[in-house]
């Protein structure tokens, strides 16, 4: 069975995109935001869930990236990181996708594949964001076929990022990680200092990272549980190539990642491993795999030459693919 169908999902409107396999659900006016990602033999949702939830419409449209942070798969274009100023024109903290409706148009709804295009123009900057979404009969795996396309007539930078978080029942402690980094970079100033795992300011070879007492090291592939009650965050680098994988051996279940390490040269690694104590993320339990364009905002990007850049008219492809693996005996 392929269906494409349209829902609701706590008053917002919904697009279900399902296989005999999966279930993906996609909310068209929240950034397009990807809300489910159910692996149906099991009845598993590998994305995490915030302890408050997905609230309904408000009134007036979101201003920031955590006003109604549900969970699940967002873009954050043509920034990502902290709020910053380009050319005049203010743009938020994760950038101005996440909070803008995005259209779409239905390209195949028979047959063996079925496919959708999501787009989306940054208010900014002349750039439009495209995302197009296909399933296949009997594949556990969704595919986004993504381009940006320079719409000006001067050149735009912009940098990109997929806020991808993994959450329970599928992440637990003892679920694996696997990534082919290089190098760990953590920041300087801690978001939550009090439940700290790790050192901040250090560069160390992936996956060992410092801990906060002398000699400690940390093995960033050991997924934690959120009775650990911590909170970090860093960056992976020098990747070998863009995929990463994460294993629960009790469920007998993977889900992978794969991406182009060229465009998207960055990982953060967000683990609010039960110790996000201060608002709004309080009781936050995840693992954020998140290829990245940058490190930092749009602004520090052109300054650090890490921003990408489009000629009047031209556009820059790429693909994503994120798949369910059965796994054990």
């Amino acid at each position: 069975m392929n269906e494409i169908r349209m829902g609701t999902l706590n008053g917002h409107r919904a697009i279900y995109l399902e296989n005999d396999v999966l279930r993906v659900c996609i909310l068209p006016d929240k950034g397009a935001d990807i809300a489910e990602l159910i692996h149906k033999p099991s009845g598993v949702d590998c994305l995490a869930k915030t302890p408050w939830g997905l609230k309904p419409p408000g009134g007036a449209p979101a201003t920031d990236f955590l006003e109604n942070y549900e969970g699940g798969w967002q873009e954050m274009f043509p920034s990502s990181n902290d709020a910053c100023q380009v050319r005049g024109h203010a743009i938020p903290f994760h950038g101005e996708t996440p909070l803008l409706a995005w259209d779409y148009e239905i390209l195949a709804d028979a047959g063996d594949e079925i496919a959708v295009r999501f787009s989306v123009q940054s208010r900014a900057l002349p750039l439009r964001l495209e995302r197009t979404m296909r399933l296949r009969m009997g594949e556990p795996a969704l595919t986004l076929a993504e381009c940006v396309r320079n719409l000006g007539d001067e050149p735009a930078p912009f940098t990109w990022g997929h806020h991808f978080v993994l959450g329970a029942p599928f992440l637990e402690e003892g679920c694996w990680l696997e990534l082919p980094a290089g190098v760990i970079i953590s920041p300087d100033v801690q978001f939550e200092p009090a439940t700290a795992a790790l050192a901040p300011g250090q560069r160390e070879a992936w996956p060992l990272a410092l801990g906060r007492q002398p000699g400690q090291r940390v093995d960033l592939r050991h997924v934690r549980g959120p009775e650990a009650h911590i909170h970090d965050d860093v960056f992976l680098g020098e990747l070998a190539r863009g995929h990463f994988s994460v294993t629960n051996a009790r469920l007998g279940l993977a889900v992978s990642l794969e991406w182009d390490a060229e465009i998207f040269r960055y990982v953060v690694l967000w683990m609010p491993y039960g110790g996000s104590d201060a608002p709004p993320l309080t009781g936050m339990y995840g693992l954020g795999v998140e290829p990245w364009v940058a490190r930092y905002n749009l602004a520090r990007a052109i300054t650090e030459g890490q921003a990408r850049i489009l000629a009047p008219g031209e556009s820059l492809e790429t693909a994503l693919r994120v798949a369910y693996t059965a796994v054990g005996s």
